[in-house]
């Protein structure tokens, strides 16, 4: 058994000073001793998706600090896993943004659980081998943990892929924890008053430019939902202040704040889409709760789900500014009329993330082009433009 001071320290050393996660029994005395470090930096997530996307948005805007390259962690009971697949598989792996994971090892065989792990303990060593994601079995010992953290960094560094430690039972002496709260979280006076704009509907292709107007390449980054979103804003301009989501749907706005927390050197626009904020709309109470000043939330919503052949959502049922207001966003504004953008982005004072959803005509061009540059040359390319800031 080792003492939760004795990790997170070694971690701290290397670079790691970003957690994320859903808590477990297991992981208690880990999130009890980052929380009470104001140094170090925890965001509670919705889910464990979420917390892999969020790291990766860290990890797609590290620097270098004082002690090398900044890190992040991923923190989730093993039940979390299947939370966790569609980023761990379509973008953690795809863009090559490592991070550590600590899966906890609930329902290990031999260890008597409750019967929600029955199955999930025996086949989470196979789950990861599954997504090509190297485990070995978290450290009991105080000189383990060195070593286990020095290969874990040596594999992230070398292919830009995760690598995870899986944690046993009693692996971890209790830490009390001493503080209420999170740290972080804002604490909004009142809901923000929804603001709404009527007008005649437009094309996403001209929403899509009037935000490339609102976001100059050496003080922005765009980062746009999987799908049309992202094809067609590649078609109007390809800028190397953008990062084109290709998978995990619902993921690009964990992503957006991640990399606005750790950068707010920057401006951060999180493009996402109906069908994707209805995925994962738990990350809207993570956004009004940690979202800074620097992080733009822009919900492009035509009631389908267009890319794949124009099904309809239930978005039209759904008042997603009161829901960002309610969530506790600084701003939250709904329309037709695409001055809502202008507005959006024109906002003085804004003491915490804004949000617009701009309802638009459904419709693509027919000779929509796919992105002719890969995945992680879009990431190195951004990453490049972003690094001397």
């Amino acid at each position: 058994m080792i003492e939760a001071a004795q990790f997170v320290e070694a971690a701290r050393e290397r670079g790691f000073d970003w957690y994320a996660g859903v808590p477990c029994s297991y992981l208690t005395p880990f999130i009890n001793y980052v929380l009470q470090d104001d140094t170090l930096n925890y965001v509670s997530a919705a889910n464990e998706g979420d917390a892999v996307a969020l790291i990766a948005g860290v990890e797609l805007g590290a620097g270098f600090g004082k002690n090398g390259k900044r890190r992040g962690i991923a923190m989730m009971q093993n039940s979390g896993l299947g939370n966790a697949v569609s980023p761990l598989t379509s973008l953690t792996w795809t863009f090559r943004l490592p991070q550590l994971l600590i899966v906890t090892w609930r329902g290990q065989p031999g260890v008597h659980d409750e019967p929600q792990h029955a199955l999930m303990g025996p086949v989470t060593p196979r789950m990861l081998e599954t997504m090509d994601i190297p485990w070995e079995l978290f450290p009991t010992e105080a000189d383990q943990i060195g070593p286990a953290l020095d290969r874990a960094t040596a594999y992230m560094d070398g292919t830009g892929r995760p690598y995870a430690l899986v944690m046993q039972k009693g692996s971890v002496a209790p830490y009390e924890l001493k503080k209420t709260g999170l740290s972080g979280v804002r604490s909004p006076a009142q809901p923000a008053i929804v603001e709404r704009f009527a007008g005649e509907r437009v094309s996403r292709h001209d929403a899509l430019q009037k935000i490339i107007a609102n976001t100059p390449k050496d003080s922005t980054v765009v980062l746009a939902s999987t799908g049309f979103c992202g094809r067609e804003l590649y078609a109007i301009d390809d800028r190397e202040n953008q990062l084109y989501l290709v998978g995990s749907m619902g993921c690009v706005t964990p992503m957006a704040l991640g990399l606005a927390l750790s950068r707010p050197d920057l401006r951060v626009v999180a493009l996402d889409g109906d069908g994707a904020a209805l995925m994962r709309m738990g990350v809207f109470a993570t956004l009004g709760a940690y979202g800074p000043s620097n992080l733009i939330h822009v919900l492009l919503d035509n009631g389908a789900h267009e890319s794949t052949g124009g099904q309809a959502t239930v978005s039209r049922g759904v008042d997603f500014a009161s829901i960002a207001s309610a969530c506790g966003y600084a701003l939250a504004l709904d329309g037709d009329d695409i001055g809502v953008i202008d507005r959006l982005f024109e906002a003085q004072n804004v003491d915490g993330v804004r949000f617009a959803r701009l309802s638009i005509k459904t419709g693509t061009p027919g000779d929509l082009p796919r992105p002719k540059i890969t995945p992680e040359d879009v990431r190195a390319r951004l990453q490049q433009h972003i690094g001397g800031r």
